[in-house]
């Protein structure tokens, strides 16, 4: 027996996945609802992969029969949730549910330094859930963006649904709010809904065209400000560059577009910070992979304006955040 091999309890109807070996001759098997329990090995047998997709075959035969529901029953037609479910202090296990009554093709994937991963994949059935992988909490700001993309299926549907796709990057202030029962789980979890429910149509998401808007609208604030020769507006003390405080079209968005719209207001406010002569000024861009960070730090050894500059606060930001003190 191997950490990975998927196993049967002897005595119950149990089935798990091997995890780890403690001592006594145990063996760690996280199960399907997620629960990890110490097993005696003489308890367990290996299921063998002609084993596992013969009962798969058997439990689809025995249940496709009572899953269809009459022409007269409401279907459900939301409810995909991304679930993450502390499994201690340091760590959450991501599930994704189907709470709806139609079955899923669908993808999960990760987008990092600009590259892409695929975490999981299939056809998760109606009122089912999958779970995907496991996270530490210490690494939340290194996440990235989660991407889902599904289509919709069941027997005899009358008219073609759309597919759809969804990007989703957290933040933290907002995501360890969002606590609440699991649909399907019935665990707290920190639970996000991916499919809109009260979107019917799908709609087209132009990167380019949400940049530009976001450009002129800076860009005419400046020039009604010249013609009305009002001053430069004075910024907060702390300046939060995360995305997610400029811009709530983050759908599409590229990552060179994020930078960019980051280095505007990073830029704006250090020309605020001049001209209304404050004595420093910091800029909250967070970790991540360093991009932001670099950048700012490269532009700051370049300004006239500029005494020094540092990181804040390590102990609240770590190295989140730059502190500029000016001339």
């Amino acid at each position: 027996m191997n950490i990975g091999d998927r196993v049967r309890l002897i005595h119950g109807r149990e089935e798990g996945v091997i995890v780890g070996f403690t001592r006594d001759n145990l063996i760690e098997v996280e199960i399907e609802d997620g629960f990890r329990i110490p097993v005696v090995r003489s308890e367990i047998v290996v299921v063998s992969p002609e084993e596992a997709a013969r009962f798969r075959r058997d439990e689809s035969a025995e249940t496709a029969s009572p899953a269809k529901p009459r022409s007269t029953d409401a279907l459900a037609e939301h409810g995909v949730y991304l679930a993450f479910v502390p499994v201690n202090d340091t760590t959450l296990a991501l599930y994704l549910l189907n709470n709806t009554d139609f079955d899923m093709p669908y993808t999960l994937g990760q987008e990092q330094n600009g590259r892409y991963q695929a975490l999981k994949g299939g056809t998760l059935g109606r009122k089912s859930s999958v779970k995907v992988d496991e996270y530490g909490i210490g690494q939340f700001e290194n996440w990235g963006v989660f991407v889902w993309q599904a289509l919709y299926f069941r027997e005899g549907m009358p008219t073609l649904r759309q597919p759809e796709t969804q990007r989703v990057r957290f933040r933290a202030n907002t995501f360890f709010k969002n606590k609440t029962k699991a649909p399907l789980l019935g665990k707290d979890a920190h639970l996000f809904q991916l499919d809109a429910a009260t979107t019917t149509q799908p709609v087209a998401v132009q990167p380019e065209k949400i940049v530009e808007s976001w450009e002129n609208n800076r860009s005419n604030t400046v020039a009604s400000s010249k013609a009305q020769t009002q001053p430069v507006a004075r910024p907060a003390a702390e300046v939060d560059l995360h995305i997610e405080r400029l811009t709530n079209q983050l759908i599409g968005l590229a990552n060179a577009d994020m930078l960019r719209i980051q280095l505007e207001a990073f830029e704006k406010a250090l020309d605020g910070a001049v001209a209304h002569g404050m004595g420093s000024i910091t800029f909250i861009h967070g970790v991540g992979n360093g991009t932001l960070r670099t950048e700012i730090h490269r532009r700051l050894s370049r300004h006239i304006h500029v005494k020094f500059y540092e990181d804040a606060q390590k102990e609240k930001f770590g190295y989140g955040a730059t502190k500029v003190t000016l001339k």
